[in-house]
């Protein structure tokens, strides 16, 4: 049986790449202190520099990551 993919809002999102940017801490700590696969941040975390390059999210890739589209 498949497993349901699990759903994080944008304010766990956002938590989650503030924690790595302010932090310093790598990105499989980080998931590993949250429960959850290195590659799902890994990816805000992407999002997030190329959007606005200090760790934080632009309006758009907030949009874009909550599906508000």
């Amino acid at each position: 049986m498949a497993e349901k993919r699990r759903k994080f809002d944008a304010e766990f999102r956002e938590g989650a790449v503030r924690i790595v940017a302010e932090t310093g801490k790598s990105i499989a700590l980080v998931a590993k202190d949250l429960g959850i696969n290195d590659t799902t941040p890994a990816s805000w975390v992407s999002r997030a520099r190329r959007a606005g390059g200090d760790g934080t999210l632009a309006e758009c890739e907030r949009e874009e990551l909550c599906g508000c589209r």
